[in-house]
C-alpha cells in the first residue's frame, strides 16, 4: 500500500513541475505542440530516400524518337528525303571497332564493275570472327538478303546513325536489344553476295550511306575527333581525316531551313528533341517553315 502511495505521490511531484516549467516559459507548450505534429524520424527517412533516387533530369537517357522513325522497316533504308536535315553534326565519341581487323580489302565508292556504288568498306577477316557494335544503341533489323548482305544486323545508335553489318554467318543479337559500344553483335562469315570471309560495315545518317573511312581510323582503330559534320553535298567523299571532323556548334538560335524537321534540327544540334520543343512553345506534330527562328538555348 505504501508503494501505491508513492508512486502517486511521484506522479502528482512529476505534472507540478511540468506545469511550473510551462508556466515559466510560454514557448515551450507551443513547441511541445510542434514537434507532435512533426513525422516520425522514420518516415522522414522513407521519403529522403525516395527522393534521392528520382531522376529528375531532362537528358539523361536518349530520346525515345530516335527509336520511331522507320523502327518497324525492313528496308535498310527507312527514311524518307523530307525528313533528312541539310547538315548536321554527330557525335562519334565512344566509339569501337566492328572487328579486331583493319585490313580494308574494298574501299567505299563507285564500283565500275559492277556499275554501282559500294556503299561501306569491306574488311577482311576469319570465318566465325566476333563482330562489334561500333556505338551504343539498339539492334533495328536482323535480316537475310540471298543476293546482296546475306545474314545481316543494322543498329540505330543514340547519335543518330545506323551502321550496318553483312555477310554474317550467326546473329548474337535480337531485333529491339539494347547494346553498347564494343558489344558482340554476330559472327563474320561469307553469306550472301560474297567470294570469301569479309565483313561489310556501312555508316548511314538517315539513310544517307557515309564514307566510314572519312568517321574512323581504321588503321588506327579510333575515329578522327569528336564530331563529324555531316553534309548532303559532301557524304560520299573520300576519307580526308580531320577535315571533316568540326567542333560542334555554340549557338543560341537556328534559322529553319527547307527540308527541316524538328526532330532533325534537335539532332543537328546535338539536343533532345523535348528540350527543342520545351524552349520554343511547340508540339511534335507542330509545322516549322524556312525562315522560322527556333531557340536553342
Amino acid at each position: 500500500m505504501m508503494n501505491l502511495k508513492n508512486i502517486l505521490a511521484a506522479t502528482l511531484l512529476t505534472a507540478c513541475s511540468t506545469a511550473v516549467i510551462l508556466a515559466q516559459n510560454p514557448h515551450a507548450a507551443a513547441h511541445k505542440k510542434l514537434i507532435a505534429k512533426q513525422s516520425a524520424p522514420a518516415e522522414q527517412v522513407t521519403l529522403r530516400k525516395q527522393a534521392e533516387f528520382i531522376d529528375f533530369g531532362q537528358d539523361e537517357e536518349p530520346e525515345i524518337d530516335i527509336y520511331t522513325e522507320g523502327w518497324n522497316s525492313r528496308k535498310v533504308n527507312p527514311f524518307t528525303e523530307a525528313q533528312v536535315p541539310n547538315a548536321a553534326i554527330i557525335d562519334i565519341r565512344n566509339f569501337a571497332m566492328p572487328t579486331k581487323s583493319t585490313r580494308v580489302t574494298s574501299p567505299y565508292g563507285y564500283r565500275a564493275r559492277f556499275k554501282r556504288m559500294h556503299k561501306g568498306v569491306d574488311i577482311g577477316i576469319r570465318s566465325n570472327d566476333t563482330i562489334y557494335a561500333a556505338f551504343d544503341g539498339k539492334v533495328r533489323l536482323t535480316n537475310y538478303e540471298a543476293k546482296g548482305y546475306g545474314n545481316y544486323v543494322i543498329l540505330r545508335h543514340t547519335n543518330g546513325l545506323e551502321t550496318v553489318y553483312g555477310h554474317l554467318n550467326k546473329f548474337l543479337v535480337k531485333p529491339n536489344q539494347t547494346v553498347r559500344a564494343g558489344d558482340p553483335i554476330a559472327l563474320g562469315g561469307s553469306t550472301g553476295r560474297s567470294t570469301g570471309p569479309h565483313l561489310h560495315w556501312e555508316t548511314r545518317y538517315m539513310g544517307y550511306a557515309i564514307n566510314p573511312q572519312a568517321i574512323v581510323d581504321i588503321p588506327n582503330r579510333r575515329t578522327y575527333g569528336t564530331t563529324y559534320a555531316f553534309s548532303k553535298s559532301t557524304y560520299t567523299q573520300p576519307a580526308s581525316g580531320k577535315s571533316y571532323t568540326v567542333a560542334a556548334k555554340n549557338t543560341t538560335s537556328y534559322i529553319v531551313k527547307s527540308g527541316d524537321t524538328l526532330h532533325g534540327i534537335a539532332r543537328a544540334n546535338g539536343m533532345a528533341l523535348r528540350t527543342l520543343l520545351s524552349l520554343n512553345n511547340l508540339k511534335e506534330t507542330d509545322p516549322v517553315h524556312p525562315g522560322q527562328t527556333l531557340r536553342l538555348k
